[in-house]
């Protein structure tokens, strides 16, 4: 930390001091809604955050090969933060490293003198809603508290680490990592044996990594996924200049598209064309790399036909690249349709597997049993390991909301209203909770878009809905339950049109027992997603019960309609 940082980052929070609002997490979204709150709006704004710096997921995910899965030119804030930004600054490669991305949400802190106003190293262990005050009251892990108008999480939705409690591995003698939590001055796997457990997204960009310094890795993997080509490079200087000349048109496509990639969505289905042209574009698709493969016809997520002609493609590109047929097989998914769990963008996963030093275990057909002083033992026998590393991931969307502890009005808890699964209007809002607002949170496009193209539509539309409220002198604003019910019926029935709940995946809560079977994120689309917050907004804020304080709504909600059940899910594409 510089010693700028280290002049300007708190430590705790002031007793009794008052704000307009409280932002939780200083990531993209903490550090985009502090600039919008108190540059554009004027707003006093207390920024929390547990971290000792600004970052949000990049802070905290420093595990080797950390890098993020949408293309660098576009996972950055646009013009809506600032034109002479995206000039000014240039990212090395195309798919970017944790370092690099966090060197420049650091910039972006630096730049727009934002760190004043955000708090480090403080943790906000209860959230409560004052009625009588129409105010929040946010304690933190100091012992400190701070009230405002306003409560805005931005925690992100991968942020609450999941470590499963094997029986035992309190007891384990070697050393233990989990890739969200990962030692700052790295770690040294020389000459040693490691386990890896997991093998979703960050395994894939781990695994290799470790496998170039440790004496045997040994992979325990209970689900393959459709890990697909990534093609990661440096950046030329032509494609910079370009890039840099057609931001404003990049930037509105990726606002317009289904999943906010800006990349032409193609009005075709997979049965449509003969064999022989369907594996020309798969094969150029994956050439590409990136999620182009997901995005070559429109119909992948909802016709299984289709989809297991992506499938397939896929599970043959695995087969030719791993050299022993029995071990292809096992990291060929065969039981869940691609694309309906997170597929990872791999830079040589697969390759991995032809190393001596590299054993794949099947820890489905033999499940692990403990965790032992010196390993991790199976059904089948016991893997002696110095280190193991758990490639687990996260309660996702709802995790670290509960962990805040929040509670609305009547002191209700926001986990035991939503005990059965999310409730939200627009994944913005919860009723019973007025005057709080989700970035990003469930029922929102979020993890099934391109992040800061959804953090930035979230950010502005409630910028903009405080901006409201203040010209027409309101100070209460909450979701009406019937608008919400609406909102969540709407919800389910795109996300039954699709092949998503066919899979056990963390989209839909299956990583955590006992965790609702939900799809957390919306698949309608961003740009359909887009239109509906826009059109919310245009009718006077419809669905949300608005008032002076003290005074009744002044606003209603439209007919259940404005949502309806056949409206088409999101298609990659």
């Amino acid at each position: 930390m510089s010693d700028a940082q280290q002049n300007t980052a708190g430590t705790g929070t002031e007793p009794g001091t008052e704000f307009d609002a409280v932002v939780v997490g200083a990531g993209f979204s903490g550090l985009y809604m502090l600039h919008r709150l108190r540059d554009t709006l004027g707003l006093s704004v207390r920024v929390l955050e547990a971290a000792d710096d600004v970052g949000g997921t990049w802070y905290w995910n420093r595990y080797p090969g950390a890098r993020c899965d949408s293309e660098s030119y576009f996972y950055s804030f646009s013009d809506r933060l600032s034109g002479d930004l995206l000039q000014e600054w240039t990212w090395s490669e195309r798919f970017a490293a944790q370092p690099e991305i966090l060197k420049y949400l650091q910039h972006v802190a630096d730049r727009f003198d934002l760190r004043r106003d955000i708090r480090f190293g403080t943790r906000v262990t209860a959230a409560d809603y004052d009625e009588a005050a129409n105010r929040w009251a946010i304690s933190t892990d100091d012992g400190g508290w701070v009230t405002a108008k306003f409560l805005i999480t931005a925690v992100g939705c991968l942020s609450a680490v999941n470590t499963p409690d094997f029986e035992g591995r309190d007891r384990f003698q070697g050393e233990q990592y989990h890739t969200a939590r990962w030692p700052h001055g790295g770690v040294d796997f020389t000459g040693k044996r490691v386990a890896v457990i997991g093998t979703g997204a960050t395994a894939v960009q781990a695994i290799p990594e470790i496998a170039e310094q440790a004496a045997h890795v040994y992979v325990l993997q209970r689900t393959p996924n459709y890990d697909i080509a990534g093609g990661n490079g440096p950046l030329t200087d032509e494609y910079v200049r370009t890039t840099k000349a057609t931001y404003k048109e990049i930037w509105q496509r990726t606002r317009e598209t289904s999943f906010g990639f800006p990349y032409d969505a193609p009005d075709r289905t997979a049965l449509s064309v003969s064999e022989e042209e369907r594996q020309r574009i798969y094969e150029t698709a994956w050439a590409q790399g990136g999620f182009r493969i997901g995005l070559t016809f429109n119909d992948l997520l909802i016709d299984p036909q289709a989809n297991e002609t992506a499938s397939e493609f896929v599970r043959n590109q695995i087969r030719a690249r791993v050299h022993d047929p029995e071990v292809a097989e096992l990291l060929a998914p065969k039981d869940h349709p691609f694309f309906t769990k997170r597929p990872p963008l791999e830079n040589g996963y697969y390759e991995t597997f032809n190393r001596d030093n590299v054993t794949l275990v099947d820890v489905r057909r033999s499940p692990i049993e403990e965790i032992t002083p010196t390993g991790v033992r199976t059904r089948d026998g016991e893997y002696e390991v110095d280190a193991i590393v758990f490639a687990t991931g996260f309660d996702a969307m709802t995790g670290t909301l509960f962990q805040m502890g929040i509670s609305g009005r009547g002191g209700v808890g926001l986990k035991e209203k939503w005990a059965e699964g999310p409730r939200t209007y627009l994944g913005v809002a919860t009723y019973g909770f007025p005057n709080m607002f989700m970035i990003t949170g469930p029922q929102s496009p979020s993890v099934l878009s391109n992040m800061p193209v959804s953090i930035e539509q979230h950010v502005d539309w409630i910028a903009d809905c405080i901006e409201y409220m203040r010209e027409h002198e309101l100070d209460k604003i909450e979701p009406l339950p019937e608008a919400e019910d609406d909102w969540v019926a709407h919800h389910n029935a795109v996300t039954q049109t699709t092949l998503l709940p066919m899979a056990n995946s963390w989209w839909v809560g299956a990583n955590i027992p006992g965790k609702p079977r939900n799809l957390y994120p919306y698949v309608g689309g961003v740009g359909n997603y887009r239109k509906i917050c826009e059109e919310v907004a245009a009718h006077g804020y419809d669905g949300f019960g608005m008032a002076t304080y003290g005074k009744t709504s002044v606003t209603g909600t439209r007919p259940a309609s404005r949502f309806p059940a056949k409206t088409a899910p999101a298609v990659i594409g």
